[in-house]
């Protein structure tokens, strides 16, 4: 498998999508095999899935084998690395940023050692809005400062500033997608998010309202029009086309750069809640709970940059309609991706 042509017409390589059996992971994968490229997944399945790897070979190993990574890069004819492969829970990583350090950092180094080993030259990183911490001005600007207040956000920047090293010693370009929250499934009804223990927030609303245990609202005394926090919900849709959108930059041989994926319009936690309502019909039980460690109150951002640069314009911005292609991925698979043994 030497190349593949993409719906532009260019000729490209093999793209290597690591994390690719994930929930955003899947979606890009999908939209790269929908626009003729040529893929392979690389997951360990810690949190994958076999039955999101649909897309593309699927090789099962951990990111910190470089040796494995660069075996695949040469077999494949790599030219250029998505990287999904971290963990991402706020609450979990102020309680173990060891492990949020090894894996989203050794990870991402881990992978750009083997593509500087086997001369692979582009590389699109899965980064967040975390990095900027407590924001003091809204929306949020790429050149805003960036004060991460939890260990997540922390690693992400961490490999964000080790990328100009690697591009001025190994010729790595690189793009880093801040994205805000990740939401909704896959319109065609074919991907959606399942993980073992669900923390976000419209799924766990979902299950709330089909009789699942309340649901927590961690902090209803911020300083928001309803009290509750305030995020900026981006399809997962739309962050898949972004990051075949900054693929694409980089093939044609454009510059690295750091770029926000959002709508630019905030909904709260107890805006979530009605939409959940709205599309189910069903009462979504709550309970007040604490605020989290290292939750800012709100969190939205400004993606012109995106828009002008990279073309990039999202596609499914309202709030109902993001619940509803989960709610349909949540009808359609109530016990999400079929069992699957090496899990």
């Amino acid at each position: 498998m030497a190349s593949s042509t993409s719906a532009s017409g260019a000729s490209v390589g093999t793209i290597l999508v690591t994390g690719g059996a994930g929930y955003i992971g899947s979606h890009v994968a999908k939209a790269l095999s929908n626009d003729g490229r040529d893929l392979v997944i690389y997951d360990n399945l810690s949190t994958g899935h076999r039955g999101a790897a649909r897309w593309g070979d699927l090789v099962i190993d951990d990111v910190h084998n470089v040796a494995r990574l660069r075996d695949v890069m040469r077999a494949h004819h790599t030219t250029a690395v998505l990287h999904f492969a971290a963990s991402l829970l706020v609450g979990e990583s102020v309680k173990d940023p060891i492990g949020y350090y090894r894996n989203n950092v050794g990870g991402a180094l881990a992978v750009l050692e083997a593509m500087a080993g086997e001369g692979v030259g582009r590389f699109v990183f899965s980064s967040t809005a975390a990095v900027y911490g407590e924001p003091k001005t809204a929306p949020i600007t790429e050149d805003q400062p960036v004060h991460p207040i939890n260990a997540y956000g922390e690693t992400k920047l961490a490999v964000e500033r080790a990328l100009p090293h690697f591009e001025r010693a190994y010729g790595i370009r690189a793009v880093a997608l801040r994205y805000f929250n990740a939401a909704g499934a896959d319109p065609e009804g074919e991907l959606g998010e399942e993980h073992r223990t669900e923390v976000h927030l419209i799924p766990r609303a979902i299950e709330a309202a089909l009789g699942g245990p309340p649901l927590q609202v961690f902090g209803t005394d911020y300083d928001t029009p309803d009290g509750t926090c305030l995020r900026d919900y981006i399809h997962v849709s739309d962050l898949a086309d972004a990051h075949l959108r900054a693929l694409t930059r980089l093939e044609g041989g454009g510059a690295s750069d750091v770029f926000n994926l959002g709508t630019g319009k905030p909904f709260s936690v107890q805006d979530v809640i009605s939409a959940v309502e709205r599309v189910s019909g069903l009462r979504v039980p709550a309970v007040r709970a604490p605020r989290r460690d290292g939750d800012p109150a709100v969190l939205f951002g400004s993606s012109e940059r995106s828009r002008r640069e990279l073309g990039w314009t999202p596609k499914h911005v309202q709030l109902d309609e993001m619940v509803g292609t989960a709610w349909a991925w949540r009808q359609s698979h109530p016990h999400g991706y079929p069992s699957e043994a090496g899990r």
